[in-house]
């Protein structure tokens, strides 16, 4: 990342320094941490995270939590369940079954099935080997920049892990919707059926395409509702299925809709899910077409020692109940409407600030010098708004975009002081520019 910490960089207080030269002695190199300054939490609480000194940071970034941090329903879910019996899927439960029932009255009747994972890299790879059980064939395609997961699998069709991480030879990419190659209103569509006949000349058989229905490492891609359409009914043409990665887009995030696939009017053959499902708890899993799983069923025994446990269950649950009970939802609308207005008027005011980009609570806004991605802006930024107490990071193919996912609980104060904060770190970012 752009923005991340480089140790040697700059220079940290004694404790500081002593927890950095810790985790490389006990974790090994392959860790990273976030900003140039890096930070040490100790406690959160709603949507502020709490660092060592007491010094209290309002958390824009991270969407696994997005009831807040520590929320008392899902604390409490966990607590109880895990007093009371931590089990698996191999005895018959009833939370499984209520989980399963909650989740399918949120999507479409034709996704049928429900099955559990611990993270959203098991459900992507769950998904690829239905995919290849269904369709017989072995080729993928995703964005240029995307980001799926960590298995070994699913690395192979996350672009956005970098260079040294080699792409599967079955795996095409194509441009994020409205990136140059994927322009237009069919302009995704089109370039999806060009990576299809790019597989199919290399012998390759189509199996399926996923995407982030946000777009979210591409730079949150969001609009026109609906351009998904002409893709997914190219790769069903072609013999694959549509997943609908929705780890980073689903569980109300998007406002209006539940589901990221929902704004775009199609029905997905496989929905993946995770992050948010657990408010910080790992759970995760995959809805899905009963005849998509039928023949992986029929010869394929999937049992998860953790996934879709008890506890696990008992946390997802609470997350479902808040949502509807605290209306979330509604919530994500209203304040990302707050959000997107605030930025838009800040953008007229710093020509910087692109392009605004993004549904519900979602956003992604775009930092230019003129024509010409600025990734050195950006990071800037993102520095600077940690300086001023405000999490947020960078995303797209250049680093440029501003990812901001605040807990679906932010107020109307608490998105202002994101905005006010950063007009004055624009402003500064202005001055030092002149």
């Amino acid at each position: 990342m752009a923005n991340a910490f480089v140790p040697g960089r700059i220079r940290l207080d004694p404790a500081s320094q002593h927890l950095v030269e810790a985790r490389a002695r006990l974790l090994g190199p392959a860790y990273r941490l976030m900003y140039e300054e890096p930070l040490h939490f100790v406690k959160g609480e709603g949507i502020w995270l709490i660092d060592a000194a007491g010094r209290r940071y309002l958390d824009a970034y991270n969407n696994v939590t997005s009831l807040g941090h520590c929320h008392p329903a899902v604390v409490e879910a966990i607590r109880r369940q895990v007093g009371v019996l931590a089990t698996n899927t191999r005895y018959i439960q009833e939370g499984i079954l209520a989980l399963a029932e909650k989740l399918l009255a949120t999507m479409p009747d034709e996704l049928g099935h429900i099955m559990l994972t611990c993270t959203g890299s098991e459900a992507n790879d769950l998904a690829w080997r239905i995919a290849r059980s269904f369709t017989g064939g072995t080729g993928i395609i995703v964005t240029k920049t995307a980001y799926h997961g960590i298995t070994d699998a699913v690395a192979q069709f996350s672009p956005s892990l970098g260079a040294s991480v080699d792409l599967g030879q079955h795996v095409a990419t194509v441009p994020a919707p409205g990136d140059r190659g994927a322009e237009g209103p069919d302009g995704f569509a089109e370039a999806v059926e060009r990576a299809i006949s790019e597989l199919r000349r290399h012998g390759i058989r189509p199996a399926m395409l996923i995407v982030d229905t946000m777009f979210t490492s591409d730079g949150v891609r969001s609009d026109p509702e609906g351009f998904l359409v002409p893709a997914v009914e190219a790769i069903r043409r072609a013999g694959g299925i549509f997943v609908a990665d929705e780890v980073q887009p689903g569980f109300a995030r998007t406002g209006e809709h539940f589901w990221g696939f929902q704004r775009h009017g199609v029905v997905p053959d496989i929905v993946t899910m995770g992050k948010p499902m657990g408010n910080g708890h790992p759970v995760a899993g995959i809805a899905v077409r009963p005849e998509v799983v039928a023949e992986f069923g029929r010869t394929s025994r999937y049992f998860n020692t953790f996934g879709g446990n008890t506890v696990s269950c008992a946390a997802a649950l609470a997350v479902l109940d808040v949502i509807e009970t605290e209306g979330l939802q509604k919530n994500a609308i209203l304040m990302g409407q707050r959000m997107m207005a605030r930025l838009s008027a800040l953008s007229k005011r710093y020509p910087v600030l692109s392009e605004i980009r993004g549904a519900g609570l979602m956003i992604g806004a775009e930092i230019r010098d003129g024509a010409r991605p600025d990734s050195q802006s950006a990071a800037r930024i993102v520095n600077d708004m940690r300086t001023a107490g405000i999490l947020i990071s960078s995303c797209g193919e250049h680093h440029n975009v501003l990812k901001i996912r605040p807990p679906l609980v932010i107020k109307a104060e608490e998105v202002d002081l994101f905005v006010d904060t950063l007009g004055q770190v624009l402003e500064n970012l202005n001055g030092a520019a002149a």
